[in-house]
């Protein structure tokens, strides 16, 4: 397994590879791995020849008052997880060569970045675009793979790809849960087991709507009463927001005849959390990977 640096080193690997006629996918990541990542790196390998996974800590994604100083860092024992997946080639960057002195370009996907997560941590999404397309543009990977976790984010960059005519193939992978069904997150090493218990919350309360639109359940606004009605019930949640809306354009929606994504994110004493299911036009979610 390779692990290279410079943006100038992991550009000739990887136009190299090109060279040859290899299929080259890419798991863009910040470190910090869990089954979810793994999943993914599971994904490209099965339909890539050459596997490459990004590890880098986007500074331009956290706002002034969120958790990038704090955000969890292991590199060796990442390192040890991707060699036992067969990974080829681990791309970590420098904060200073990805984003140099006085840069002030960004990529932005007007309409899209504002909903969500992007409602409440502004410029988050501005960030997310601008370097995974800086990644994109470094690599060149055939396709690249992120998770249902993370479903506006997969949204946005879907976006990003048609408009700015990137050629890579975006493949969303469905979400890994614990157990009690709690959505994997580098994020959940800071809860304590109480804040753990109560994160699992976010599932019941996702679980719950699943329940009443496979009963029949159309309006969006049940739901979303359903779903606050389970997270009132635990001491120490916060709510954020909880959703339904266009899987692609993220506008909300008043009915889930057609389909629907349903996200939710809440602090849990400090600690945000995001997690979604993604409902059928039959009103079905799609099934977790569950895990553990």
């Amino acid at each position: 397994m390779r692990i290279i640096a410079g943006i100038d080193d992991m550009r000739a690997a990887c136009r190299q590879l090109s060279r040859e006629g290899k299929r080259l996918g890419l798991v863009p990541t910040m470190g910090a791995l869990h089954e979810g990542h793994l999943s993914l790196v599971r994904a490209a390998r099965a339909t890539c020849e050459v596997v490459a996974v990004s590890i880098f800590v986007n500074p331009l994604q956290f706002g002034p008052n969120e958790d990038f100083a704090k955000y969890p860092r292991d590199f060796e024992q990442d390192r040890k997880l991707l060699e036992q997946e067969n990974v080829d080639m681990v791309f970590t960057p420098l904060s200073e060569d990805m984003h140099p002195a006085g840069s002030s370009t960004y990529v932005l996907v007007e309409g899209l970045s504002e909903k969500l997560c992007g409602r409440s941590r502004p410029g988050h999404f501005r960030g997310v675009t601008t370097v995974v397309s800086k990644l994109f543009h470094i690599i060149g990977p055939d396709v690249a793979f992120f998770g249902q976790k993370d479903a506006a984010q997969a949204a946005i960059i879907r976006r990003m790809v048609r408009d700015l005519h990137f050629d890579v193939q975006i493949v969303v992978c469905p979400t890994v849960r614990e157990r009690d069904g709690l959505a994997m997150s580098s994020r959940n090493r800071f809860l304590n087991p109480q804040q753990r218990k109560a994160a699992a919350v976010l599932y019941r309360a996702l679980t719950r709507i699943q329940t009443l639109a496979d009963r029949g359940e159309r309006r969006a606004e049940a739901l979303i009463s359903a779903g606050k009605g389970v997270i009132g019930q635990e001491q120490g949640v916060r709510l954020d927001y909880l959703e339904v809306a266009d899987p692609d354009t993220l506008e909300p929606l008043e009915d889930v005849s057609r389909g629907a994504l349903v996200a939710v994110a809440a602090f849990i004493d400090g600690v945000r959390l995001i997690d979604n299911i993604q409902l059928t036009s039959s009103g079905k979610s799609e099934g977790p990977l569950l895990t553990g």
